[in-house]
């Protein structure tokens, strides 16, 4: 059922009643007191009147969402493309009585701020014959001049003190209407007596000014208050988001920094089988040069020495040739390898340095220590070979990401072990990754800054 243009009027059973209350500053209608009051603190509008018309209630048949205008309804529309709309005014529309709903507002916010010394209007349908029979009764006080024009309007004297009284006003109006509403009432002309401990004090205007103040102190001091917590409550939430986006980011650095680490791996272990492949070949064409001269395929003992004097050879020239170099001042700092190296040490700490702070400086120690190991003893074989099942590599180095580093500085990955060539041994590279490692452990703001 689409809903028609025009405004929806409620059923005759309440068109007399007030079915909503209406903004006279913006025109909007309201189904409540406590609307209208969330309304003025919004908006700042303070003038309400009653109203007979119902507040619109029109139900989008798609999702169920109530519209209470045209407008609201239209902004709905070009938002979900949702046009079906059932008109359930009538349905909803019921009657309200805003001094009843003032009243109890009023007596909530009351007992609310704990507002002491504020009696609430007598109820109109309490009994004083209740009360303790030995206890002394007397006529409350009344406003005289309101009851001396009650009586000259013709009501007989009870009638006019219990309206007075009842309605707690100085208001004739307001007293003379609540005499017509219970003007049926088996006891209205029967002279009012209160208990004198039950006797309500009327306030003075200096009290009533003085009570009006507390109460909007005591309004301010709440506001201030809650406003405080949600102030609090926001910053919680700031920094609780503020951790998991950090955590977030952590977690995404390492997954990416394992994922290298593997791409690394792999990338390796196929240019060491490449490399294998190529040796392989070398060996089988040289065996058959070999057999082709009528030569044994294996070298022989004197072949296998000139051999190895040739490759000490060629590596002390090499030396040699660094050494002339350096003094020389030719030699040229591998840039690019050592900015490679202080990242991956910077990414140990990031990774790992608020978790595992002593297992990091654990890592960079122990390869601090690898590296000199090689540096006094390069023609050891011990010094560099390491097992890649060892238990303190697999610790202290391996558990933080260490490995990279001395894949970095040299070592090739076999599947078993990081082996060092000695033909690849860099005193310079080893002596510069040497100072970036020492950088990392005495300066405070390393991988921070």
């Amino acid at each position: 059922l689409s809903h028609s243009a025009g405004r929806a009027r409620p059923s005759s059973s309440v068109m007399s009643q007030a079915l909503s209350l209406k903004c006279n500053v913006c025109g909007a209608q309201l189904r409540s007191v406590q609307e209208c009051q969330s309304h003025g603190e919004a908006t700042g509008h303070s003038d309400f009147v009653e109203s007979t018309e119902a507040v619109l209630n029109l139900t989008c048949v798609a999702c169920g969402k109530p519209c209470r205008s045209e407008t609201e309804k239209d902004i709905h529309t070009k938002r979900t493309g949702h046009a079906e709309f059932v008109d359930k005014t009538n349905e909803t529309a019921a009657a309200i009585d805003s001094e009843k709903e003032m009243k109890k507002l009023d007596a909530d916010m009351k007992a609310e701020l704990g507002v002491e010394g504020v009696e609430a209007p007598m109820d109109v349908d309490s009994n004083p014959a209740e009360d303790d029979p030995d206890e002394e009764k007397i006529e409350p006080e009344v406003d005289a001049k309101c009851l001396a024009e009650l009586e000259g309007m013709g009501f007989n004297r009870n009638r006019a003190v219990r309206a007075l009284y009842h309605t707690g006003t100085d208001n004739v109006e307001q007293a003379v209407n609540w005499i017509v509403e219970h003007e049926n009432d088996a006891d209205v002309d029967d002279p009012l007596l209160i208990a004198k401990t039950k006797i309500k004090k009327k306030l003075t205007k200096e009290e009533a000014r003085i009570k009006a103040e507390e109460l909007r102190k005591s309004m301010a001091a709440k506001k201030e208050k809650e406003e405080r917590e949600m102030e609090r409550l926001r910053e919680q939430e700031r920094i609780r988001s503020g951790k998991e986006l950090l955590a977030a980011k952590r977690q995404e650095e390492e997954l990416q920094l394992k994922r290298n680490l593997e791409a690394r791996r792999i990338e390796k272990e196929e240019i060491a089988r490449a490399k294998a492949r190529v040796k392989e070949k070398l060996e089988e064409d040289r065996i058959a040069r070999r057999l082709k001269l009528g030569l044994p395929a294996e070298l022989t003992e004197e072949e296998k020495q000139r051999e190895r004097e040739r490759e000490e050879k060629k590596a002390a020239d090499a030396a040699e040739e660094a050494r002339k170099k350096a003094e020389a001042g030719l030699v040229v700092k591998p840039v690019e390898k050592i900015d490679a190296l202080r990242k991956i040490l910077v990414d140990i700490k990031k990774t790992h340095g608020e978790s595992n702070a002593d297992g990091v400086t654990t890592c960079y120690k122990t390869l601090l220590l690898y590296l000199g190991n090689v540096m006094k003893a390069p023609d050891e074989e011990k010094f560099r070979k390491i097992k890649l099942d060892n238990a303190a590599y697999r610790k202290r180095v391996a558990g933080v990401g260490g490995g990279a580093f001395l894949e970095k500085c040299g070592f090739v990955n076999d599947g078993e072990a990081l082996v060092l060539p000695r033909s690849d041994v860099d005193a310079l590279l080893f002596n510069l990754a040497g100072a970036e490692i020492n950088g990392a452990l005495t300066n405070p703001f390393f991988g921070v800054l």
